[in-house]
């Protein structure tokens, strides 16, 4: 794929409708890569103008902060805002709710200001706009879907509907776990805890949490976070369910039903 990165068309004299923000899963975990590809194919396809900032994108410093290491997350975030401002970037879109609700939140009183927009809402946008036009009767038409509601996205940010509208584009039955919404239950890789060992319990959150979508009879657990994909990729292999149940982004959901 041809993507443009912010310096190529900085230099060509053009400037970018959205910066595409991938992150460090995106960029480096090979599950997660598949999710940015999805999502670059979608803005291609729909004409969107948009570039990344390929080497000069460090991580948003999200885990070094949660993990009780300020010092490093401000340098992270200096940098990154020093590239960013730079550029003279107004607005970033992400498919990692970590990213998103680090550039959103925290990054305004380090002198980083910009308008963050999550995957999943672009693509809500573009549904109603009519921009993405989904085939009928794709793939998922009529089969059961269980959204995850992933922390920073959901509880942190309260966005609940923008990817549960992008799933019902779909003609998917949508059903919901026990836990969901503002009462959702973690996938166990926020806050860091993606990095380290578990601490002394009788079951893994994400077993835990694996077990309440697998509980729905649902085909498809869909997540909007490349930490709770990992997570729940990992509880449907512990359950030995991988040929009956798919872990799927939902970016990745449209691009394989987009017309």
């Amino acid at each position: 794929m041809k993507v443009n990165t912010m310096a190529e068309m900085m230099a060509a004299g053009e400037s970018p409708d959205i910066l595409f923000w991938v992150g460090c899963a995106g960029s480096f975990d090979q599950r997660a890569q598949k999710i940015t590809k999805a999502f670059a194919a979608i803005l291609d396809k729909v004409g969107f103008k948009y570039a990344i900032l390929g080497k000069e994108e460090a991580c948003t410093g999200d885990p070094a902060r949660r993990a009780g290491n300020e010092f490093l997350f401000q340098m992270m975030a200096y940098q990154n805002i020093q590239v960013l401002n730079g550029y003279g970037i107004k607005k970033i879109v992400t498919t990692c709710p970590h990213c998103f609700n680090t550039l959103k939140n925290e990054y305004p009183e380090l002198g980083g200001n910009y308008e963050v927009i999550h995957h999943t809402s672009l693509l809500q946008q573009l549904i109603d706009e009519g921009r993405i036009k989904l085939k009928e009767g794709g793939s998922f038409k009529g089969k059961k879907i269980s959204y995850h509601d992933s922390c920073y996205l959901g509880r942190a940010n309260g966005i609940y509907e923008a990817p549960r509208k992008v799933l019902e584009a779909l003609d998917a039955e949508l059903v919901e776990m026990k836990r969901c919404r503002s009462n959702g239950l973690c996938c166990g890789a926020g806050g860091a805890q993606m990095f380290k060992e578990d601490e002394p319990g009788d079951k893994r959150i994400n077993i835990e949490r694996t077990d309440e979508a697998l509980e729905t009879g649902a085909s498809f657990i869909a997540s909007a976070c490349p930490f709770c994909n990992t997570m729940m990729t990992d509880g449907v292999k512990n359950r030995e369910k991988e040929n009956e149940v798919a872990v799927l982004d939902i970016a990745e959901m449209i691009a394989a039903n987009m017309e």
